[in-house]
């Protein structure tokens, strides 16, 4: 069957296919009250040539039943047994796939099992998922971030997140959301005047019509987006990969933020904020989690297949606080990665034997990003650049030192890819352009947001040399989805040429940039 007949029976309401049990032990016969229900849909995350993680929640303590087939029909399917959902996770639970067939498409059917009724089954929600190749093969990923920020949150007057639709019909092997998964400090109001006039209209729920505070309220944030039926169609049948930046907490948020004079928070510790926000990241997210010894650890290494390795980064939890961010070489507070991080990159980056190898940011390296100022005038930066122009200060050292260490050891086709900005850019970085000359030239590609305010463009910082080879961005400040400047990016690999086709797209998924990237 192929994918359009399968959209073709999809349910109207999320897109998504029930079907006949094939389990085990019959299910009971019950009323529809008596069932678990799986609300939320389900997500697919972090796939490789064996592995997937499937997610799914329930309304109830339950069990969470995960069976993957080969065949659409589930003529001979494989199901595993997962763990109770319970509220500890808001009941929220995930498995871990093995030994799966790799480079094929696979089918999923995911139920819970009622804790207090066993056998007593919840609907089927059923998704589709292709695992990575071991051979070479045509790839195709899409990349953005930002969702739901600055107020504007499911609009059904606009057919909801409509991005994330658009995407869907790219028919990627995978998407990567470069983090803003969420807008825990942008309450949304029931309706907004935006541009010419115009009303947006939000569908509301208690957790988002203020900042998140609460492990509640947090939580409610993710919940919200799941209730678009873009999102969950999407989910169902993209493998999402994700990382996190700052909005998943409060914007801006580093060790240094201070809350005493914001009114809408009554909890003003941001350590506090964080320990909350990271609890409710980690039972939304489909990401794998890393292990008992750093079990909050974000930054990982997927790889899909011998054309391409994918680093997912953190440059968010092991920050020094924001700052007028010109330190020199050994001063303190300099941090951004963090050097257990950067070296792990370098590592994986060398021991990297695919053609290209996808380096994902949630902060882009050589645009000027603020974060206000500090007490004496001087401005206070939020990403690594610092304004300055001139040679690497700050948390540039931190680029300057992998960026030499890559050319030093002959790292080649290495691109980075990121949002965060709230528009759509391809910047060429060159040492002829730049202040600090001991590195080879790269690209990096920026694209979102996905259902968010639109904003930029943003200052360039000299000091690694960034060229504007485009850009698309609004004439005025925070402009609605309505004014279509919502975007996201495309990646494909041609398995013969192995060359990398990079398209920078908008929410009606018209190409408004190419390039292509030859293999050195």
């Amino acid at each position: 069957m192929d994918r359009r007949r399968f959209l073709k029976t999809s349910l109207a309401s999320g897109g998504l296919l029930l079907a006949a049990p094939v389990l085990a032990a019959p299910a009971v016969i019950v009323s529809d009250k008596q069932r678990p229900v799986i609300g939320s849909g389900i997500q697919i995350g972090d796939v490789g040539a064996d592995r997937a993680i499937v997610w799914a929640r329930a309304d109830r303590t339950a069990r969470l039943l995960v069976e993957w087939d080969r065949s659409e029909r589930f003529a001979a399917p494989q199901l595993l047994r997962g763990p109770w959902a319970t509220e500890a996770s808001d009941f929220t639970a995930r498995v871990d796939l093995r030994g799966l067939p790799a480079g094929e498409q696979l089918f999923l059917r995911v139920r819970y099992e009622d804790a207090a009724q066993p056998r007593a089954l919840s609907e089927p929600v059923l998704g589709r998922f292709r695992t990575a190749p071991l051979a070479a093969r045509d790839l195709r990923f899409v990349w953005s971030g930002d969702t739901a920020g600055q107020g504007y949150g499911i609009n059904p007057d606009w057919g909801g997140m409509r991005i994330y639709e658009t995407m869907r019909r790219q028919q990627p092997d995978f998407f990567v959301h470069c983090g803003d998964t969420i807008y825990a400090d942008g309450p949304m109001a029931a309706e907004v005047a935006v541009e010419g006039g115009k009303i947006w209209r939000n569908l509301l729920t208690p957790e988002v019509s203020k900042v998140a505070e609460t492990l509640d309220e947090y939580r409610g944030r993710y919940r919200y987006n799941l209730m678009d039926a873009n999102v969950r169609r999407f989910a169902a049948e993209v493998p999402q990969i994700w990382q996190w930046d700052d909005h998943e907490v409060v914007n801006n948020w580093s060790d240094g933020k201070d809350l005493s004079a914001d009114p809408r928070y009554r909890e003003k510790n941001i350590g506090v904020l964080q320990a909350r926000a990271t609890r409710a990241f980690l039972d939304y997210a489909p990401l794998r989690l890393h292990g008992n010894r750093e079990d909050e650890r974000v930054y990982r290494h997927l790889p899909q297949g011998p054309l391409l390795d994918v680093f997912v980064l953190d440059m968010r939890s092991y920050r020094g606080a924001n700052g007028a961010n010109l330190q020199r070489e050994g001063e303190p507070g300099a941090d951004f990665m963090g050097r257990a991080q950067l070296q792990w990159l370098l590592e994986g980056l060398q021991a990297s034997t695919a053609q290209w190898k996808a380096v994902m940011a949630d902060m882009p390296l050589g645009l000027q990003v603020g974060d206000g100022n500090n007490a004496d005038g001087s401005p206070r930066w939020e990403a690594m650049a610092n304004g300055d122009h001139g040679r690497p200060l700050g948390r540039e050292l931190e680029l300057a030192w992998l960026l030499r260490e890559i050319k030093r050891r002959d790292i080649r086709n290495v691109v980075w890819f990121t949002a965060d900005v709230h528009y759509t850019a391809a910047h060429h970085y060159h040492p002829e352009r730049a202040a600090f000359a001991d590195f080879n030239p790269f690209w990096e590609f920026v694209s979102g947001p996905l259902n968010a305010g639109t904003f930029g463009p943003n200052a360039l910082d000299m000091t690694f040399g960034p060229k504007v080879v485009y850009q698309k961005a609004p004439e005025a400040q925070n402009l609605s989805p309505l004014a279509g400047l919502q975007f996201f990016g495309q990646v494909d690999i041609d398995a013969r040429s192995r060359a990398m086709t990079v398209r920078l797209k908008d929410v009606a998924g018209q190409t408004l940039f190419t390039q292509e990237l030859a293999p050195a």
